[in-house]
């Protein structure tokens, strides 16, 4: 049974219909302290999620980090430099996804918050700007930033695996009778609530091993910590893959839907069994995209005469 709600302000339609849980592509993370091997633990999942080494990328910052791991297989690599703008990233995750990539690895995610050119870093100066300092009314133009950042991550058509850096303490433990200091991983940095965006998130210890803090797809949680390997990876695919594959009907609705040619085009990558049958329908959606865009961009080029009309 489909019920139909119209509400009377936007009068857009909404459908209750019964959940059921869609083939996806799985977004999640991986935070640590330094040496804990959040980029080889990454390229382990990676592995076991794609089977192909060239269908790998890692989008790196950590100053050619990945590369020390290029034994292990002929992964792609973008290497980021300062300034990590959240734009920096987008562009990355975009080239990946038109280049055939299958799994993106970023690391870290870490400096597009707190590194050189990061929102920390933009917001400080964006502060400094103004004539009369608000901290927070400066975030105003940052937040928009990042969260298209995460919006990318999300609405990618690539399987995307986010490492994190945690900030690190020291803890005194006993070995062999004495008390010796251990680094432990504590808050990931990045913006508070990241968490919140991905399915499963793990955070690794200085043995390497994975304790995991969110598991949407219950494969790993309330299981004792473990060492990531490629059959991890084969797990988390198997689950992605388990799901219903979308209809048409469903597809098209998305398409229906869209307010960006980026949106767009996400959908048609995401669904390439419907690249043929839904071709006129990303058609259609597409110019009404483009008349849309350049009809704005007429309205917002009109000069204005001094009486403030056009």
């Amino acid at each position: 049974m489909v019920a139909l709600f119209y509400s009377p302000k936007k009068h857009v339609s909404m459908q209750l219909q019964k959940a059921t849980r869609q083939q996806s592509r799985i977004k999640l993370s991986l935070s640590g302290s330094a040496g804990s091997g959040k980029t080889y633990s990454a390229l382990q999942l990676a592995k076991g999620i794609c089977n192909e080494w060239d269908k790998i990328a890692v989008i790196d910052s950590e100053n050619y980090s990945a590369s020390l791991y290029a034994q292990l297989g002929p992964f792609q690599v973008v290497n980021l430099a300062a300034a990590f703008t959240p734009e920096s990233y987008i562009e990355a995750i975009k080239l990946c996804e038109g280049s055939g990539i299958e799994v993106i690895i970023i690391d870290s995610i870490s400096h597009e918050w707190s590194g050189k050119g990061g929102c920390l870093d933009l917001h400080e100066k964006e502060t400094s700007r103004m004539k009369m300092q608000n901290s927070f009314t400066a975030w105003a133009s940052i937040t928009p930033r990042h969260q298209a950042f995460v919006d990318a991550i999300i609405q990618s058509s690539c399987h995307i695996i986010c490492c994190i850096r945690s900030k690190t303490e020291y803890l005194l433990t006993e070995k062999n009778g004495r008390q010796v200091p251990q680094k432990v991983g504590m808050a990931p940095i990045t913006r508070d609530g990241f968490e919140f965006e991905v399915s499963i998130h793990f955070e690794l210890d200085q043995q390497h091993k994975a304790f995991c803090s969110k598991d949407r797809t219950g494969l790993f949680m309330d299981k004792d910590p473990f060492v990531i390997t490629p059959n991890t990876g084969n797990q988390l695919l198997e689950w992605c893959m388990g799901g219903d594959a979308p209809a048409a009907d469903d597809v098209t609705r998305r398409i229906n839907d869209c307010k960006s040619l980026n949106e767009l085009l996400q959908i048609y990558k995401s669904f390439p069994q419907y690249k043929l049958s839904l071709l006129p329908e990303f058609e259609l959606r597409k110019r009404q995209l483009i008349i849309t865009q350049d009809i704005k961009t007429q309205l917002s080029n009109q000069p204005i005469n001094q009486n403030g009309t056009h």
